[in-house]
């Protein structure tokens, strides 16, 4: 019997899914992708695309062309509740939106309240939005110098800065300042030997890295520490880490203390079963996971798998999150870091790792927008 599938979001941990909802369409069931922009934008990424080391086309998926060749439909639309016992999503057009089978990957937001800030801030999620910023950077470069900062203590804010750094410096101006506000302990979650290697680059690219405090607020151009203390700042990047997407508190389903849709050890919610999901937007109830893109990745197949079986009836296979993994940072200037176990490496070799494993993943999901 045909089933209806719906897809919220076609980001990392749904692109196997995809790649087979030809699959899914010929052994008889009926699916829907929802997703706010025809495009999705790989957040691994994305900083290199703030600094024009890639074009937008390079990190971007067609979601719309690759659904609809497959014989999917694509909405152009955004999720705003989840009707979990009619087994309904309430659009934010006002379209409800019947399903038997529900998958949700609809990532996660910047986790700040600074982001309602006076003046030129700019979170550094949604991914897209850098398009917009990079835009601003250069515009303002062009009036003379600029004090520009960064807001966040992790590895996203290091990127982020190392990478507008580099978009300043190709316009061949001097006049600017890069600074990270990076609370009380930059990249705190890393190990020491990560952080010294971080910050003698840093300190080589003449970027800041404050330690003194907490952003209080961004106001008139100036950041202001809880501590008093006020820096000049004509843009800021929020890069403070993310929570996840607040449609699951609004739908009054389980979540778990981040507030990411609570699924167990097969993707499935702990208390709709016909609901799976995956990526940023979860909370994985046997073991808590960092939001990294890795775990989407590697959800992928386990999620696609699923959703057919919960289609079909048949037995769900469990996730296993797997061990250690490997994190490289774009440091901007053709270099990178890279993080695994015991295995710290900084420099050009750390980046072309990088760039070829990114480019690997794009060529792979790119190919179905020509299928």
């Amino acid at each position: 019997m045909a089933k209806d599938l719906v897809l919220l979001g076609g980001g990392h941990a749904h692109m196997v899914a995809l790649s087979r909802l030809r699959e899914f369409r010929e052994r008889g069931h009926k699916i829907t992708v929802v997703q706010p922009a025809e495009h999705h934008y790989y957040s691994g990424m994305g900083p290199g695309m703030l600094s024009r080391i890639y074009s937008p086309e390079e990190i971007r998926f067609h979601t719309k062309v690759i659904v609809e060749k497959q014989g999917g439909r694509f909405l152009l639309d955004r999720a705003d509740t989840i009707q979990a016992e009619q087994k309904m999503v309430r659009l934010a057009s006002g379209q409800s939106l019947p399903y038997d089978v529900l998958s949700c990957n609809v990532g996660s937001s910047v986790a700040s309240d600074l982001a309602g800030s006076n003046g030129d801030v700019f979170p550094v999620k949604p991914i897209a939005s850098l398009l917009n910023a990079r835009q601003r950077v250069l515009e303002a470069a062009s009036t003379g110098r600029l004090e520009l900062g960064v807001v966040g203590g992790g590895p996203a804010a290091m990127e982020i800065a190392g990478n507008v750094r580099r978009l300043l410096g190709d316009e061949g101006s001097g006049q600017y300042q890069v600074r990270i506000f990076a609370g009380r302990r930059f990249l705190a979650r890393l190990p020491r030997k990560v952080r010294m290697k971080a910050g003698r680059k840093l300190a080589a690219l003449d970027i800041q890295v404050l330690e003194e405090g907490y952003v209080h607020d961004i106001q008139g151009g100036e950041v202001r520490l809880e501590n008093g203390a006020v820096y000049p700042a004509d843009m800021v990047f929020l890069a403070t880490g993310v929570r996840p997407s607040g449609l699951f508190s609004r739908s009054d389903l389980a979540v778990g203390p981040d507030g990411g849709l609570q699924v167990n050890r097969y993707l499935q919610h702990v208390e709709h079963p016909e609901i799976f999901g995956g990526g940023d937007c979860i909370y994985f109830q046997d073991q808590p996971l960092d939001k990294v893109g890795v775990y989407a990745v590697r959800q992928n197949p386990v999620l696609a798998d699923n959703l057919l079986s919960a289609l079909e009836g048949r037995p769900l296979s469990p996730f296993e999150p797997g061990g250690d993994y490997m994190l490289i940072y774009n440091l901007g200037d053709g270099t990178g870091l890279l993080h695994k176990g015991w295995l710290t490496l900084n420099g050009r070799l750390a980046f072309r790792i990088k760039d070829s494993i990114d480019r690997k993943f794009m060529r792979r999901f790119q190919a179905m927008e020509a299928g």
